[in-house]
Parts: structure tokens; C-alpha cells; sequence
């Protein structure tokens, strides 16, 4: 590794923390568009649990996902602290607007690589591909989320229509 790319790996990096149950997730900040009061939104007949209904955001669909059923856990409660963290994902090449539900967004932290200790083989709160790893952050463990996985459209498409053949049969 040349100087240049050791000083890279130890730069800190921003990232966005928030809560689902209780559970403390981040995601990097650099995919995040924007976070918006949670409010009405249209559902979608045939589709997975996880996937709680569009939203008109500037007059485009977009799509908003229940991240904490998306996990594999309990459909998310909606609280007076409930919102929406437009992510910038990609599908198929092309960059696409998702609305991903949380229960509360807490902060932006910085952390330094080193912080991040890799996933734990067992007990993890979600599977283990959808995490990039943990941190101690005032003393709680923080799951950092990785994007790739927890939020793969294509994966979430298929998803959908396995739920469509589901309901078809």
C-alpha cells in the first residue's frame, strides 16, 4: 500500500445513525440525498411486508422501504420521531431514489476505520452480508449497514415478484 492509500484508509468517514427498535444502525452519508418528515403514502398491492408504499417526492415515485422488516424484523411502528432517509441506490447502472423508514435519524458521526470491528459470526440483529460491520459509539454498539446488500433493488425486486406468485397460487 503506497503512503497515499494508508493515509486514505485512516481518514474517518461520515456516517448517518439512526434507530430501529431498539437498535442503533448506521449507513455512510455520502448515498444519503435527504431525510423527510414521515407522512401518507400510497401502498402497493402484491408486494413483500417490507415494502411500505410510494411517495410524490418533486413529482417522482418514489419507492419507501420498511428497513427494519427489510431486515428480517418486526414491521416498524410509526412514531412521532418516524421518518424517511432518501437513499441514492442504484439499479441496474442507473441511480434511483429509495425511501428507506426508520424510527428516528439520532446523528452524524465520524468513524476511522480502525473503529470498525468486522460483523459477528453469530447473534448478529441482521444478516450477516447486510452488515459492512460494528462500532462502540457512547457506548452502544452501532451496526454499520452495508448498502449493497441490505438495500440490493434487484434482490428486493425478486422478492416482489416471489410475493406476487405467492398471492397468485
Amino acid at each position: 500500500m503506497t503512503d497515499h492509500t494508508q493515509a486514505d484508509a485512516a481518514v474517518p468517514a461520515q456516517y448517518l445513525t439512526f434507530t430501529l427498535g431498539d437498535s442503533v444502525f448506521a449507513v455512510g452519508i455520502e448515498a444519503v440525498r435527504e431525510i423527510i418528515q414521515y407522512g401518507p403514502m400510497a401502498t402497493v398491492p402484491l408486494t413483500p411486508r417490507f415494502v411500505r408504499g410510494v411517495i410524490n417526492l418533486r413529482g417522482a415515485v418514489v419507492p419507501v422501504i420498511d428497513l427494519q422488516a427489510r431486515l428480517g424484523r418486526a414491521a416498524a411502528t410509526i412514531g412521532e420521531k418516524s421518518c424517511i432517509v432518501i437513499f441514492d441506490a442504484r439499479c441496474e447502472g442507473e441511480r434511483v431514489d429509495l425511501g428507506l423508514l426508520v424510527d428516528a435519524v439520532s446523528e452524524v458521526v465520524e468513524i476511522a476505520p480502525a473503529q470498525i470491528e468486522p460483523p459477528p459470526q453469530f447473534g448478529a440483529v441482521v444478516r450477516r452480508d447486510h452488515i459492512r460491520g460494528m462500532v462502540r459509539i457512547k457506548g452502544r454498539f452501532v451496526v454499520i449497514l452495508e448498502p449493497g446488500s441490505a438495500l440490493d433493488i434487484e434482490e428486493m425486486a425478486l422478492l416482489c415478484e416471489q410475493e406476487q406468485d405467492r398471492l397468485a397460487a
